[in-house]
C-alpha cells in the first residue's frame, strides 16, 4: 500500500484519467474530491456490500442518436 500525506488542493493522480484532490481538512476528517470517467464506479467501502450499484453494470447517461 502507497501511503501519501497531502495538504489542501493538493491532488494525487491514478493513471491518466482519475484525479483525487483533497478538498478540505478538518479536525479528523478529510473531504476528498474524485474526477473519474463516467463509466467507473466509485464507491465508498463501507457501502459496497449495501448498494445494488455495485452488481449492475454502468448506465450511460448518453441519448443514443436516431439514423
Amino acid at each position: 500500500m502507497l501511503v501519501l500525506s497531502r495538504k489542501e488542493a493538493q491532488r494525487i493522480r491514478l493513471g491518466d484519467s482519475i484525479v483525487i484532490t483533497v478538498v478540505r481538512v478538518a479536525g479528523d476528517k478529510v473531504r476528498l474530491g474524485i474526477e473519474a470517467p463516467k463509466d467507473m464506479l466509485v464507491l465508498r467501502d463501507e457501502l459496497e456490500p449495501f448498494s445494488p450499484v455495485a452488481v449492475a453494470p454502468p448506465v450511460s447517461t448518453e441519448l443514443a442518436r436516431s439514423a
